[in-house]
């Protein structure tokens, strides 16, 4: 891919600690990358660089083709948006959205028509004599965003900007930066520990973990093949069953559980040989429960110890006849939708393909 922003080997260490490790990302111009992972993960250490506020031990940055380390944050252009409003107080919200124009001693005609244009792209117009403190957290955050479109930076940098917010107004915050990225055409880099926002507005998304990134990938590619047993815990909701590997087949092993089962066709990931230790991920979506043992697939007993009634489906937490524990999602449908209960003795069942083995270290 052309490469508009080039993070190049990017590394970043407070005295002996390392908060980033040769992060290497290539963003297409317009794209929304999102940075993905825990806390203290190096995400909003990658953004901080980017915007300027720190400096990197090693690595550069590339906008365009050319290096912007040299540049102090307030001559990169690049917008800025955080989890904390950071509007002035004393300003209105038209003087709020304007104060970047007037920083760059714009003529005030051509302010006004910007601020109402900004106004307009995130749905406030009216509110230009309102004062921040007379508005709600999600209008608040529109006003910031409206601040940081307004000079139309070539890039934007969101760091948490929607976690101080309750579920539907931050569902509600997530359409509108969609709709507005859409709209604008704004390369984005996105930070975020929430997985679900991260599926919901990103083009792609990068994994990080422990200052690196571990995968890179649209949110069906990281969802459906995790390179690693990371990914595949952290996007979507997983299980993860003990087994051994009691073969090998080109890049699928068949594992072996506790009980004797053995399972064949189950893509792996890792250098793994047979009568190693290994991990299978399966998600609770992609199983099935019955009463009896038939049917095509891997097919396990297991003992029902909880359901959890959830709308338009159930979930089902069963437990392995070694021990283990794993949940089960059924659609509201299922014909056992309502009629499992505790204690009831199943068959769990899945196809091998949809499983991801992980060879253990």
């Amino acid at each position: 891919m052309t490469a508009y922003l080039h993070i190049n080997g990017l590394r970043k260490t407070f005295g002996e600690v390392v908060a980033a490790e040769h992060v290497e990302l290539k963003i297409a111009q317009g794209e929304f990358m999102t940075f993905l992972g825990p806390s203290g993960s190096g995400k909003s250490t990658t953004l901080y660089i980017l915007a300027g506020f720190q400096d990197p031990t090693a690595g550069d940055i590339l906008l365009n083709g050319r290096s912007i380390l040299a540049m102090p944050s307030n001559k990169r252009n690049i917008g800025m948006v955080f989890q904390r409003y950071t509007l002035f107080p004393h300003l209105s919200v038209g003087e709020n959205i304007a104060f970047p124009l007037r920083v760059r001693r714009m003529a005030e005609d051509e302010i006004r028509k910007k601020v109402a244009r900004a106004l307009e792209l995130v749905r406030l117009t009216g509110f230009e004599d309102r004062m921040p403190a007379k508005m709600s957290g999600g209008q608040q955050q529109r006003v910031a965003l409206a601040r940081a479109l307004v000079y139309d930076p070539p890039v934007l940098l969101m760091d948490e900007p929607l976690s101080a917010l309750d579920k539907k107004l931050r569902e509600e915050i997530q359409h509108e930066i969609r709709r507005i990225h859409q709209e604008t055409g704004v390369t984005v880099l996105y930070v975020t520990h929430d997985q679900e926002e991260a599926l919901r507005l990103s083009d792609r998304i990068a994994i990080f973990n422990k200052g690196r990134i571990e995968q890179v990938g649209t949110g069906p590619e990281l969802y459906a093949n995790p390179a690693t047993r990371f990914v595949a815990d952290f996007i979507g909701d997983s299980t993860f069953l003990a087994a051994e590997i009691a073969g090998r087949s080109g890049e699928t092993v068949a594992l072996r559980f506790p009980n004797g089962t053995e399972v064949a066709g189950i893509p792996l990931h890792g250098a793994g040989q047979s009568g190693t230790a290994a991990e299978v991920m399966l998600r609770p979506e992609r199983i099935d429960l019955s009463a009896e043992a038939v049917g095509h697939g891997a097919t396990l007993p297991v003992t029902v110890r909880d359901t959890t009634f959830l709308g338009n489906n159930i979930t089902v937490d069963v437990e392995t006849g070694w021990g283990e524990g794993l949940s089960v999602r059924l659609d509201f449908r299922h014909p056992l939708a309502g009629r499992v209960t505790r204690g009831d003795h199943l068959y769990m069942r899945w196809q091998p393909e949809t499983a991801q083995a992980f060879a253990k270290a």
